[in-house]
């Protein structure tokens, strides 16, 4: 019988390997979701989320890194801070489209305090954020392309008492330079907290005003 990694393409192994070399920040848990079977012949994807403690203390209780850490593994009162995931997709003959051989395709939503959603400059710092944080890493790329979008949910009805919120999402996609993706994921895994809204931050970069999501 053929080994299935025999019909695997060697530049793809490859960047299996180098994304589990990343060194991801510990506020995110990350773990492998099924990948989308139509966009590449090959394709591997990362779900994502940044999960604190609830904090029945209110406001002034330990946030950000120090609580993800006294977090217990897995418990219904944790906050989601955000979420996102990471997908790379691989065509041995490669693509117009693309440019190469090998796409990331990234997507990540994070709610927002309500009077964010009329900041006309969300988008932009959203994009910015993608940006800064593949030039940080040092993580060469090109043909890069996204959207960002404000999604204002109301509740009515018996709902009619939950706050109004507002959730900021970005998507976006780039082609790698290399079939080395360490860099990549790692950007990527800094982007998913700075829209959490943990430090540290881009020098001259303010985080988005934090706000738990309401227990249904």
């Amino acid at each position: 019988m053929v080994n299935a990694l025999d019909q695997v393409p060697a530049d793809f192994l490859f960047a299996l390997g180098t994304l589990r070399q990343a060194r991801c920040r510990s506020e995110l848990r990350l773990e492998e979701i099924p990948a989308p079977s139509r966009l590449a012949p090959f394709a591997v994807a990362l779900g994502a989320e940044v999960l604190v403690p609830g904090d029945p203390a209110g406001p002034g209780s330990v946030h950000g890194p120090a609580a993800a850490a006294l977090a217990p593994a897995s418990g219904s009162d944790d906050v989601e801070l955000a979420t996102g995931r990471f997908i790379l997709l691989h065509d041995p003959d490669g693509s117009a489209v693309w440019d190469g051989e090998f796409r990331i395709v990234t997507y990540i939503r994070a709610q927002l305090e309500p009077e964010m959603g009329n900041d006309e400059m969300l988008g932009s710092v959203a994009w910015t954020w993608l940006v800064e944080a593949l030039e940080t890493h040092a993580a060469p790329y090109r043909s890069a392309g996204g959207t960002a979008t404000r999604v204002l949910s109301e509740s009515f009805g018996t709902l009619s008492e939950r706050p109004n919120s507002i959730d900021i999402e970005l998507r976006a996609s780039w082609t790698p330079a290399t079939a080395d993706i360490t860099s990549h994921l790692e950007a990527w895994s800094d982007m998913v907290c700075t829209f959490a809204g943990l430090p540290p931050l881009p020098e001259g970069v303010s985080p988005l005003p934090r706000r738990r999501r309401e227990q249904p």
